[in-house]
């Protein structure tokens, strides 16, 4: 049943649709990271200003370097010492949609630690936009009953909450990394 259920939201991105999906944190809304038409529909669906910069998930850390032209060498030690969720803004990125690389050239990227969400992202074989599945400046949802109505009518393709797991219902702790190992705790 997860094949199929991959299957068809890797048919609605590959195609710049959005999808509701679970993570290890929270549900999401999500398109193709290097689409910009997708990624431009979700800011209008959360009405979200494009200068606020959405997260990326990925399902290694090899597919990290795909998307950041240096990683910082500090970076490794960073998730594999995090026991949460992580997300780790990295300077340099490159080959994402460019309305999700901040001015300062800088993108929020996490190592998902969900079956599913890894599985999607391995099939779709890029990476994917993760933001909160909520109106930008209202409560994010912690569990799947608490999504608007306005957020659940407006997405593509919504994943069967069966494949939730055991999300951790908070966002990820955000740290921003300098070429020169720089810290910067965003979010705790």
């Amino acid at each position: 049943m997860m094949k199929n259920e991959i299957r068809k939201a890797v048919e609605i991105l590959k195609n710049g649709g959005i999808i509701l999906f679970p993570s290890d944190t929270l549900w999401g809304t999500g398109c193709d990271a290097t689409n910009a038409e997708a990624v431009e529909k979700i800011y209008r669906l959360k009405r979200r200003s494009d200068s606020k910069s959405m997260l990326v998930l990925v399902d290694s850390a090899d597919r990290i370097a795909r998307h950041v032209k240096q990683i910082p060498g500090i970076a490794a030690d960073l998730i594999e010492l995090s026991d949460t969720p992580l997300t780790i803004i990295y300077p340099q990125a490159m080959n994402l949609a460019p309305n999700l690389i901040a001015e300062d050239g800088t993108a929020g990227i996490r190592i998902v630690n969900h079956e599913f969400c890894k599985q999607l992202i391995f099939a779709l074989n890029r990476p994917i936009v993760s933001t909160s599945a909520n109106i930008s400046g209202e409560k994010y949802p912690q569990e799947f009953n608490q999504i608007s109505p306005e957020i659940l009518n407006n997405v593509d393709f919504t994943v069967n909450k069966i494949f939730e797991g055991n999300p951790t219902k908070k966002p990820s702790a955000i740290i921003k990394l300098g070429l020169k190992n720089e810290v910067e705790v965003i979010r705790k």
